[in-house]
């Protein structure tokens, strides 16, 4: 395993994305020892980065992480995220004030058994609260030494610039896959002016990039990719095309999908630690062979070239959440 830097914050390449042990698809929730076994597998394998979030379940993901690193939390880089939940009784659940970052705080830090949290971000930006006071409020966790560093969640580059001078921002972390590239005109340029690392979420496009999915038939009721754009009609049939370009590069370079999509991601840039999630020890065995796969500059190249996928990556009140 390789590491980088995420701002002055030393992690592996490759993280793991923990919320699918708990929440959102398919099967969460259900084995709860083989996402532990997951979780100890990859730090096995050298991965020091672990994502969660207090909203994944919600508080279950965090509650399951914090017992997988019961005995083995020296080394582990922990992520974990606020804002998405108000314990202010503010309606609408999105809250990053300062009140409310001091409560979210101290009930992570419950859950994940910890008396610091190594990476600490916004899960999305409040609108109503200024992107300087929910930042300061983190700068004093700094201080106390509850947290180590701060980072920012599909923030846009304004935020992003605006929180960095208030106190550094070690990481964004936001959706960028072969089929989101939304970051790469504005956002990516801003990070590495500003010597902020990056951290992508969903690598793996949801795991549509695997070319597992054919069918969203497996899906039970409370997988919310049941509803999202890009899994649905017309635009599920030509993002299948998408995928299947991906497994023709695959065949070429003698590894899977998963790898051929994660490889590419790492080819963007020194800067970049994917956190693609899993429930399950083979998958996150495959993930994490990525870190060897080489891809030619003509197989780059051709990837760059795919056609956007169709669709947008978030329902409609999820959209309006991105980029602010």
């Amino acid at each position: 395993m390789k590491y980088i830097k995420l701002g002055d914050l030393e992690v592996s390449r490759i993280g793991l994305g923990a919320m699918s042990m708990s929440a959102a698809y398919t099967g969460a929730g259900t084995d709860d020892a083989e996402s532990i076994r997951t979780i100890h597998r990859a730090l096995d394998l050298g991965v020091t980065l672990i994502d969660t979030a207090e909203v994944y379940g919600p508080y279950a993901n965090e509650e399951l992480v914090g017992r997988a690193l019961k005995r083995r939390r020296e080394g582990v880089v922990l992520a974990t995220k606020f804002g998405f939940m108000s314990h202010t009784g503010r309606e609408g659940g999105i809250d990053s004030s300062p009140a409310n970052i001091r409560i979210a705080v101290e009930g992570s830090l419950r859950r994940l058994d910890t008396d610091c949290i190594d990476l600490y971000y916004q899960h999305r930006v409040d609108p109503d609260t200024p992107i300087e006071d929910t930042v300061a409020a983190l700068a004093e966790l700094v201080a106390e030494g509850k947290i180590r560093h701060i980072g920012l969640s599909e923030a846009g580059a304004e935020t992003i610039r605006r929180a960095h001078a208030v106190h550094p921002v070690a990481a964004l972390q936001s959706e960028y896959s072969l089929w989101t590239r939304d970051p790469e005109p504005g956002v990516l340029p801003l990070l590495r002016e500003l010597g902020i690392g990056f951290v992508p979420y969903s690598p793996l496009g949801h795991g549509f990039l695997t070319g597992q999915i054919r069918s969203t038939d497996d899906f039970d009721d409370t997988d919310w990719r049941k509803n999202n754009p890009r899994f649905t009609g017309e635009n599920f049939q030509h993002n299948l095309r998408l995928a299947d370009e991906v497994r023709a590069v695959a065949d070429e370079v003698g590894g899977t999908p998963a790898q051929v999509a994660l490889a590419w991601l790492l080819a963007q840039g020194d800067d970049i630690a994917p956190i693609p999630g899993t429930k399950r020890v083979e998958r996150v065995e495959e993930n994490i062979a990525a870190d060897g796969i080489v891809l030619t500059a003509e197989q780059i190249e051709k990837l760059d070239q795919l056609p956007a996928a169709a669709g947008d990556h978030h329902d409609e009140a999820g959209m309006r959440l991105l980029g602010r």
